[in-house]
């Protein structure tokens, strides 16, 4: 049987063999096109991410120090550095301190950017500015901000402590950052600051999606309010909302620059999280070793809500 007669064509029509060479040809074609397209991607992700993630697994079983970028010499440990790590004085801190700190963002980010949602869906003049104007705290530079804030809460000098002291509502400045006991509650304060456009802005498109029928309905049965909020908004909502906390999970474990930015992990490491003090062993104390290993217990617990994500995501979408 000849090629020919061996292939047919969609509409049932027998191709000749100029056919099967043309169908080859594009089938090589597109194949081609698909991977140009792919590759680079492919060697982004390669370069920029699979790399540093490996060397970062290796760097953590290696006694990694500034002697090895001079002689090349990093001996295999195996877990010593995550014993070093977990038997750490700091480690029990800087989990509570990471717990805390992202609970404490999350809610307040979460809570206000829905508040100001809420108030955003309204129409009212200059809704648009002031709507462009809660940009600002995500568009800066975190440790532009992290500076402005650290003038605002500093004890001696700053505008908080001069407006408090001014009003007599405290009879002397308040040390915001020196504090272990508001040290970490200033440096959650500046976060939720810095975390409320993204929340506002999510949650007003979610919002803007919602068929205002829906709450003509709801008010025919009485729902209007507080009952429009519980049996229409918020189930609608909900999806959205869920994409939002995990984001802003994984997003708050990893804040770092705004911790160094303000305190440094101090007062009396008040304020040092994983991240943190991933950094300082690694940049500070010059062990690269263990810096890698505090970088992977991170990496675990942001992957853990990257899975969440995912799964949220396919299921939002399936709604």
């Amino acid at each position: 049987m000849s090629v020919g007669t061996a292939q047919a064509g969609v509409n049932g029509v027998v191709a000749g063999p100029r056919e099967v060479v043309r169908r080859r040809r594009r089938t090589l074609l597109t194949f081609t096109v698909r991977w140009i397209y792919f590759l680079p991607a492919a060697v982004y992700l390669a370069l920029f991410f699979g790399y540093p993630i490996v060397k970062n697994i290796t760097m953590s079983f290696q006694h990694y120090t500034t002697a090895t970028f001079y002689t090349g010499e990093a001996p295999w440990v195996g877990l010593s550095n995550y014993i070093a790590v977990i038997q750490s004085q700091v480690f029990g801190t800087t989990i509570v301190n990471t717990a805390i700190f992202t609970v404490g963002c999350i809610v307040g980010q979460f809570g206000l950017g829905l508040l100001l949602a809420l108030f955003f869906k309204q129409r009212f003049p200059l809704n648009g500015l002031l709507r462009s104007l809660l940009l600002l705290p995500w568009l800066l530079p975190l440790i532009v901000s992290s500076a402005v804030w650290k003038w605002i809460l500093d004890q001696d000098s700053g505008v908080l402590n001069e407006f408090l002291v001014g009003l007599h509502i405290t009879p002397g400045p308040v040390s915001w950052l020196t504090s272990p006991s508001l040290a970490l509650g200033s440096v959650i304060l500046v976060c939720i600051w810095v975390g409320i456009p993204f929340n506002a802005v999510i949650l007003y498109g979610g919002l803007q999606e919602i068929p205002t029928e829906l709450y003509e309905a709801a008010a025919l049965d009485g729902a209007t309010g507080w009952k429009a909020f519980r049996h229409v908004t918020w189930p609608l909502l909900r999806p959205v909302t869920d994409v939002v906390l995990v984001l802003g999970v994984v997003y708050t474990l990893k804040v770092i620059d705004i911790i160094l930015g303000l305190t440094d992990g101090g007062p009396a490491n008040a304020t040092q999280t994983i991240a943190t003090r991933s950094y300082q062993l690694s940049f500070s104390l010059f062990d690269f070793g263990q810096g890698s290993a505090m970088g992977n217990v991170l990496l675990v617990v942001s992957l853990i809500f990257a899975v969440i994500y995912l799964r949220l995501s396919r299921r939002s979408s399936n709604v």
